[in-house]
């Protein structure tokens, strides 16, 4: 029994102590998840801000790496390059997807795609066409876009030569507004990957290494769990309205309210409709930096129309509001790109029902304004009454409209006939018989 205790208690020991040092070693983790979300349309704040709140995200949750589905036609400068910023100073690596079949990269999007740690494309798709426009409206003279067109060709050079891309393709996208398929950016050293899906992309991804702001990091995606991030309903709305169609629909539909309002005092309902669209509408144009020259020609067009019902200008005011209108609809947002301007069967459809609308309302005012009073004295004129007694130059009474009135004729007419009121004054009315 004690030999037996002997050779037992060295064991314990040990097994012990080797259960003590293996609790203080940390247990092997397995990989983060792999965050996705997607970036469809034109890039602005809305597009910006989140992707920046998702890859905030994916570090709190030390995500392996954010993938993103891009499909855009490009979107604003300063949009994204807050999004280009946030994605080289992050540690956890963006994957810039043009996929599926048949979207694009283009403009702010091939500056993302190739900012990105790793970009792939899949079949069908294409990236390019980068060279910078004049945003805010208006058009550059030679030297601003000069200037405009240098700062974006240097800054896709950084970026492509701090990513190891082609440098010469990414100028010439800026310059001479190339394009590639997804063959073709990859044969080129423009993107890493050509994927036929996500399942494909992942499969592509595990194993490689890539460059952080904090070192080198080897992915390792396999089994991942996938982590899909929708916008959610603030972001969802403020996308709906960050549409320059909606947000020129809004701001048309604030200052109907507004008139209604004014037109109508105490009616309520038009000044908090019109109110609520109005700053809306201002919230959307200052999202899609309008140029604010368009937003002053579209209220001079709305005073004009006001000042038609009240001043006679012989149509010369609705002229000029029409021609305000117009003006100011093709200036507010004045980008080369469709996707960022107000649409051809949005603007003649709106000027028309407002030109129609305060048309109807000049024609009814001038109506008023001509047709004959049919109240108080001048009211009188014309109407038809009833001699009470006889009515001669001396006098008489006659019944009309419902009140006994003092007469006097040129002829004399007799009681119970009827008459016509030609002339009233303070005295009386002066009747003719009829």
């Amino acid at each position: 029994m004690n030999k037996t205790r002997r050779l037992l208690f060295p064991a314990l020991i040990t097994i012990g102590l080797t259960s003590l040092v293996a609790g203080d070693l940390p247990a092997e983790e397995d990989g983060g998840p792999v965050y996705l979300m997607k970036i469809t349309g034109a890039i602005g704040p809305v597009a910006s801000g989140f992707y920046i709140e998702t890859l905030r995200r994916a570090e709190a949750d030390m995500a392996e790496c954010l993938i993103v589905e891009l499909d855009t036609p490009g979107g604003l400068d300063t949009s994204m390059r807050d999004a280009i910023k946030e994605m080289m100073a992050s540690e956890v690596p963006t994957v810039m997807f043009v996929h599926p079949g048949g979207s694009r990269a283009a403009s702010a999007g091939a500056f993302m795609v190739l900012a990105a740690h790793v970009a792939a494309m899949a079949p069908g798709t294409n990236v390019g066409a980068a060279h910078p426009v004049q945003l805010g409206g208006g058009q550059a003279d030679s030297t601003m876009a000069s200037k405009i067109e240098n700062d974006a060709a240097a800054y896709i050079k950084s970026i492509a030569e701090k990513k190891g891309r082609n440098v010469r393709w990414a100028e010439d996208a800026v310059r001479k507004s190339i394009s590639s398929t997804a063959e073709e950016a990859l044969e080129e050293g423009v993107i890493d990957l050509v994927s036929e899906s996500l399942a494909t992309l992942l499969d592509d991804l595990e194993g490689m290494e890539v460059e952080t702001a904090y070192g080198t990091r080897t992915l390792e995606v396999k089994g991942s769990e996938i982590e899909r991030v929708q916008m959610g309903a603030k972001r969802r709305f403020l996308s709906a309205i960050a549409d320059p169609n909606i947000a020129y629909i809004l701001m048309m539909l604030g200052f109907f309210g507004l008139f209604f309002e004014l037109s109508n005092p105490g009616a309520i309902f038009p000044a908090v409709v019109g109110s609520i669209c109005i700053i809306i509408a201002f919230f959307a144009l200052h999202t899609l930096s309008a140029n604010y020259a368009g937003v002053a020609l579209i209220i001079l067009g709305m005073i004009m129309f006001l000042l038609e019902i009240k001043v006679t200008s012989y149509g010369a005011l609705t002229i000029g509001a029409v021609i305000s209108m117009i003006l100011g609809s093709v200036f507010l947002f004045d980008y080369p790109t469709t996707l960022l301007r107000i649409s051809w069967s949005v603007i003649i459809p709106a000027v028309a029902a407002i030109t129609a609308f305060f048309l109807f309302a000049v024609g009814k005012a001038l109506r008023v304004q001509k047709r004959k009073p049919t109240t108080g004295v001048p009211g009188l004129l014309d109407k038809i009454g009833e001699a009470r007694t006889d009515i001669d130059a001396s006098g008489g009474t006659v019944y009309v409209a419902g009140e006994h009135w003092t007469a006097v004729s040129d002829v004399t007419i007799a009681k119970g006939r009827k008459v016509r009121i030609t002339q009233v004054d303070r005295q009386g009315v002066k009747v003719v018989p009829l």
